[in-house]
C-alpha cells in the first residue's frame, strides 16, 4: 500500500441505501445534495462521491439530475467529483452509466463484482414510513442481488477509461481484490489503484477489524505499492473503520450514504459533521488532510471533465 503523509477524505453524500424515513437529514433534491457536498468540502473533504435522488428521496440514475448537482458544485470548488456507476440493484447497467458517460468525471466508483447487497433490515427499524416506495424498495434487496458481471466491469473500464476517468474500486469482500487483479493483469485497470474496502454490508465482508487488516495484507500481496487504500464500514462502525484505515496509512470515507450517525444514538445532521469528526481524529494521529490537488497527485487524476465544462451552465444555488 502507498502510505501517504496526507489523508484523503471522501464524502459519500447521499447514496441509494438509506431512505428518508430513517433520518430527516439525508439530502434529497439536487440543491440539497450540492449544498451538502459543498459543506463537506469546506470541512475538509477532497472528494465527493455522488448519487442522485428524486425530490421524494427515490434513487435515480437520471443524468439530468446528476448534471444539475454537479453544476451546482463546480463553480465554487476544485474538489474531485466522483460519480457512482453502482446506483442501485434496481437499475440496469445502461442506466447506471448514463450520468458518468455524459459528465465524464475524473473519478468514478466501480463495484468489483455481483453480490447480495441486502439492506432489507431497515424495514425492521422504521415504525412510520414517509413515502410508499420506501418499504418495498428496501425489502426487495432480500431477493434481488446487485449485478456487476465481469463483462459489465470491462465495459465500464473501457467506456469511461476512454475519457480518462479513473476509478474508486469498491471491494466488498476478499474475492473482489482478486477480480481487480484480473483486470490489472488484462491491462484494463491501471495503477495507481484506489481500493475502497467496504465492510459491514449484509452479503459482503463483516465489520471486523481483523478483516480490514486481512484485506490490506491480501492487497499488498496482489498489488504491492501500486495502490492506495481507503476504508469504511456501514452504519455504527463508520468512524472506527475510518480511524483504523488512517492508522494503517490509508485514507478514509464518511458520509450519509454509509452511516446516518455521528455517535451512539445521535443522528448526524449533515455530512460536514462527519467530515469534521474524522478530520479531528486523523489530525490527532499526526497526519495532514489532503487538499483536492493532493488527492489528484496521489491518485493520478486528470482534473475536471472537459465535457462537463462544455455543457449548458444553469444558475447554481449556493
Amino acid at each position: 500500500m502507498r502510505k501517504a503523509d496526507k489523508v484523503i477524505i471522501t464524502t459519500a453524500v447521499t447514496g441509494s441505501v438509506n431512505v428518508p424515513s430513517q433520518s430527516p437529514h439525508i439530502p434529497l433534491s439536487a440543491q440539497q445534495v450540492a449544498e451538502s457536498a459543498l459543506e463537506a468540502i469546506d470541512a475538509g473533504s477532497a472528494i465527493v462521491h455522488l448519487h442522485a435522488r428524486q425530490p421524494d428521496g427515490r434513487p435515480t440514475a437520471d443524468p439530468d439530475v446528476f448534471e444539475d448537482i454537479v453544476q451546482r458544485i463546480t463553480p465554487y470548488t476544485d474538489a474531485v467529483i466522483n460519480i457512482t456507476t453502482g446506483g442501485s440493484s434496481a437499475m440496469t447497467m445502461e442506466q447506471r452509466l448514463a450520468a458518468p458517460v455524459r459528465l465524464q468525471p475524473e473519478l468514478a466508483s466501480l463495484n468489483m463484482g455481483s453480490m447480495n447487497f441486502v439492506y432489507a433490515g431497515i424495514a425492521d427499524k422504521v415504525t412510520a414510513w414517509t413515502h410508499t416506495w420506501e418499504k418495498p424498495y428496501v425489502l426487495n434487496t432480500y431477493s434481488q442481488p446487485f449485478i456487476n458481471t465481469f463483462e459489465s466491469i470491462e465495459h465500464t473500464l473501457r467506456t469511461l477509461g476512454a475519457f480518462g476517468t479513473r476509478f474508486e474500486y469498491e471491494c466488498y469482500d476478499i474475492g473482489h481484490l482478486y477480480s481487480l487483479a484480473h483486470f490489472v493483469q488484462a491491462g484494463l485497470a491501471n495503477p495507481p489503484l484506489l481500493i475502497q474496502g467496504v465492510f459491514g454490508v449484509l452479503g459482503g465482508i463483516g465489520a471486523d477489524h481483523d478483516n480490514l487488516e486481512h484485506m490490506v495484507r491480501v492487497a499488498d500481496r496482489l498489488f504491492g505499492d501500486d495502490y492506495s487504500f481507503s476504508a469504511f464500514a456501514a452504519g455504527r462502525n463508520q468512524m472506527e473503520f475510518g480511524t483504523h484505515a488512517a492508522w494503517l496509512g490509508g485514507h478514509v470515507r464518511v458520509g450519509l450514504e454509509d452511516s446516518l450517525w455521528l455517535g451512539k444514538g445521535r443522528l448526524a445532521q449533515s455530512n460536514a459533521q462527519q467530515v469534521e469528526k474524522i478530520r479531528r481524529i486523523v489530525e490527532d494521529q499526526g497526519r495532514e488532510i489532503a487538499a483536492p490537488n493532493d488527492a489528484r497527485q496521489m491518485l493520478a487524476l486528470r482534473g475536471p471533465a472537459k465535457a462537463g465544462d462544455s455543457t449548458t451552465v444553469r444558475a447554481p444555488a449556493r
